[in-house]
């Protein structure tokens, strides 16, 4: 496997006689396969809430789900499984995809009871899957239909922070309307993942199936991209650096002496889009060299890592008579990142009691997705402003579905 890394300026032209400049650099990024590469084994650990809200089709549909994945593995894989109600047990300990059908009996015996404690079934989670983490690409799928009642979610943070420093990724399922959306979402941002929304049972079969196969396209894991500056370029101060493909996360940024460094984690065959908001300073007319992009890496295919990828500059085109040359591509790039920004705005301010100015926010937020041609959004977005503006109040189905619309697209 090699990195994809290709970076782009929203507008690739400055005025020479502008003091101050803005721009947008776009870095793509993603996991190649060069010919007769097979892609990583996959160290799978499930981690399912069975408590008592789960009970009969809830839990049935997730143990199809489940038994669905089992089947999809190879020998060259591994799986655990945690139950978890406010309590934790290991129903399989981390093991070789060697007996299928003693794996998906275990699971079929699984039966709702109790309350819920995330966080123990995340601890055992982590502590399952790391077990069987050298060489793979180490993948939680953490699924829960309720709050955290029985736990601590200060806990979950820390957890989801220790999972993301040992480069185990944690993807996150809400089940139902009740569950916690910050608390699963922040879980799946800390540790790299994907926060899925299963509003119906008859839901959790496709959307286990869509997260297995984003995870099984993964090649390359412990990515970070490097950003070398030029003198006179700074980036923003507030929310500098964004992801938004296939999900928009913000994203930290720490600094090492000249380089700017952001973690990444996987690369997958799917691209991962980057935005960095940058400001320059005035630069002579000429080519001028803007920015640097590269990715360090580990490659468990080969047992190898702290690889580098090839470092890929960026230049600008400094004119003296100035004429945008916008890039279309990344245009829509930053429509993504605004939706889902207008979206934050309007949570803010429902939260506020501003009914009227969350309603507006979301109708600005549904035009946006209108322009990205991200029909599904502009709907969801805008019934949801409309409901407001009538003086309803939005059910908790709304409110995930209009954070879910804001960050990805929903899956109907």
């Amino acid at each position: 496997m090699k990195v994809g890394l290709q970076p782009l300026l929203n507008d690739s032209n400055l005025d020479a006689n502008q003091s101050s400049s803005q721009r947008q650099l776009s870095v793509s990024v993603s996991a190649v396969s060069d010919e007769g590469d097979r892609g990583l084994p996959l160290n799978l650990c499930l981690v399912l809430d069975h408590s008592g809200s789960m009970n009969g089709t809830p839990l049935k549909t997730v143990k199809e789900a489940a038994l669905q994945l089992v089947d999809k593995l190879t020998p060259r894989d591994r799986i655990s499984v945690v139950a978890f109600d406010h309590r934790a047990k290991v129903i399989i300990p981390n093991q070789p995809v060697n007996d299928v059908e003693s794996v998906k009996k275990r699971i079929s015996k699984l039966e709702a009871d109790g309350g819920t404690a995330i966080d123990e079934g995340l601890k055992l989670g982590i502590e399952e899957i790391a077990k069987g983490k050298q060489d793979t690409s180490s993948q939680i799928f953490l699924l829960t239909d309720g709050e955290n009642e029985h736990g601590d979610n200060g806990r979950c943070l820390k957890l989801a922070g220790l999972a993301s420093s040992y480069n185990i990724t944690l993807n996150t399922l809400g089940f139902g309307s009740h569950w916690n959306q910050d608390v699963l979402e922040n879980i799946s941002d800390t540790a790299g993942g994907t926060l899925s929304y299963i509003e119906f049972p008859e839901q959790a079969v496709d959307e286990f199936g869509r997260l297995f196969t984003r995870v099984q396209s993964v090649g390359l894991t412990n990515a970070y991209l490097l950003l070398e500056l030029a003198p006179n370029v700074r980036l923003a101060e507030l929310k500098p650096l964004a992801q938004v493909a296939p999900d928009t996360i913000e994203l930290p940024v720490q600094k090492e002496q000249d380089l700017y460094i952001v973690r990444l984690g996987d690369l997958m065959k799917e691209e991962r889009v980057i935005l960095a908001n940058l400001y320059l300073n005035q630069f002579p007319p000429g080519q001028q060299w803007v920015v640097s992009t590269q990715v360090r890496y580990d490659d468990p295919a080969l047992g190898q890592g702290n690889l580098l990828s090839e470092k890929v500059p960026v230049y600008a085109n400094v004119q003296a008579v100035y004429q945008p040359a916008n890039n279309e591509k990344v245009q829509k790039e930053i429509l993504a990142l605004a939706k889902y920004r207008q979206t934050q705005i309007a949570e803010t301010k429902l939260q506020q009691g501003d009914k009227v100015g969350a309603a507006t926010m979301l109708q600005t937020a549904a035009k946006t997705a209108l322009q990205l041609g991200d029909q599904s959004a502009a709907t969801v977005l805008q019934k949801s402003a409309t409901r407001l503006q009538s003086g309803e109040e939005l059910s908790e189905a709304d409110r995930k579905k209009t954070r879910i619309v804001s960050k990805t697209i929903l899956q109907e």
